[in-house]
């Protein structure tokens, strides 16, 4: 076999071996465990690091559109940016930027106490900051002659106190209840604001007979096949085939329907702003991309159904 001689008196390595030795080299170098002086860093932006190229942003399921269309802009505006926006839920989002997956939150409810409590044990002290506002609207069939209903009305509609339409000035039908799913931040904003008619010490809960829908499109197909179902989700979401409701705070009135307008100046009752959420202050290219949001990014908020900050 023919042999590579060490001129240092060193043992001879076979060919065979020099072979073997310069692939483990190549793989080392392709992994990237090996780097030049120099080379570009790979960056994911996990946490709060100043040096983020690729932005993770996951969470709530009414903003990702929204997200999705910030990020878009942000990265024509910034090619060398990476910007991944997914949803699954506020609670979701919350957890994993606990758990330091994700570079941002997003949220359509404030993080709760034993939310804010985990991150703390996990040396996070999460920043939240507020991107736009939100109306969460009550719909139903435009079939329904339902027009209007108080908050009283709707939480005991949708803890089964209510059951029929004919109760409420509707048709003698019998009421289907539609939700979005618990780890929903519109879910908990709904339970705690509208349900228990933000009563901290209210135990008031969903009817065991509320339908739990994975999406905002899942409310709307529903909403279009099911004359009888009455559901509600973000301003955003709704679309022609639904009847929105216009809601008062009291049998007294004024009943307001959701809009711009009426979320600007208060009058419509069930409104929220919509969050973003960082383990820390936020810095580097995450801070630069969330200041953007609160800037330039706010032109998008109206074209995709949301309310801007001002």
């Amino acid at each position: 076999m023919t042999q590579v001689i060490d001129r240092r008196g060193r043992p001879p390595i076979s060919m065979l071996q020099l072979r073997f030795l310069s692939i483990c080299l190549a793989l080392l170098m392709s992994s990237g465990v090996l780097s030049s002086c120099g080379g570009k860093k790979s960056e994911t932006g996990a946490g709060v690091g100043g040096h983020a190229r690729i932005i993770e942003n996951k969470g709530s399921d009414t903003l990702v559109n929204l997200a999705l269309a910030w990020a878009e802009a942000y990265m024509v505006a910034h090619p060398d940016m990476s910007i991944s926006v997914t949803g699954g839920g506020s609670g979701t989002g919350i957890a994993a930027m606990i758990n330091g997956t994700v570079s941002i939150a997003n949220a359509s409810r404030e993080m709760k106490p034993e939310e804010i409590k985990a991150a703390k044990a996990n040396g996070i002290s999460p920043v939240e900051i507020a991107v736009a506002h939100d109306a969460i609207a009550v719909v139903v069939s435009p079939s329904n002659p339902v027009q209007c209903l108080t908050i009283k009305q709707i939480s005991n509609i949708y803890t089964g106190e209510i059951k029929n339409w004919m109760e409420v000035g509707g048709e003698n039908r019998p009421i289907v209840l539609l939700s979005r799913e618990s780890n929903s931040g519109t879910y908990v904003y709904f339970l705690e604001n509208v349900i228990r008619i933000g009563n901290s010490k209210s135990k008031l809960l969903f009817s065991p007979d509320t339908l739990l829908m994975p999406s905002s499109e899942g409310i709307s197909s529903e909403i279009r096949q099911n004359p009888n179902a009455i559901g509600y989700d973000g301003l955003g979401y709704v679309t022609g085939d639904q009847k929105v409701i216009a809601v008062s705070k009291s049998g007294n009135g004024p009943f307001v329907v959701p809009s711009a307008q009426t979320v600007k100046n208060g009058s419509y009752p069930i409104a929220r702003p919509l969050y973003m959420y960082t383990a820390g202050q936020p810095a580097g290219q995450i801070r630069d991309y969330i200041e953007w949001i609160l800037n330039g990014g706010q032109t998008l908020v109206a074209k995709l159904g949301f309310v801007p900050l001002q």
